[in-house]
């Protein structure tokens, strides 16, 4: 079960994350997905401890959701930057 939420999570994270920086065009459903779960383990790993927030695995709440959305946008910020660099 685990699993298919992280699935749904991520990729509704993925999608609102892309929305957000711009990049929804670039990106499919299964780039949101893994944009998602990785932003959520990002922002798990940085944002949840400062603001005492748990994981998606310990419960969706808004609280874990904007962890992982923060998270997501942090990525996305992070690799736009990397092919702006390398495209020069």
């Amino acid at each position: 079960m685990s699993i298919i939420v992280w699935l749904v999570m991520g990729g509704l994270v993925g999608w609102i994350a892309s929305m957000i920086m711009g990049t929804n065009a670039q990106q499919g459903i299964i780039l949101n997905v893994v944009v998602g779960i990785v932003g959520a383990l990002i922002g798990g790993w940085l944002i949840g401890p400062l603001l005492g927030a748990g994981s998606i695995n310990d419960g969706i709440s808004i609280m874990s959701f904007i962890v992982s959305l923060i998270g997501a946008v942090i990525l996305l910020t992070i690799l736009s930057f990397f092919q702006r660099s390398s495209s020069r």
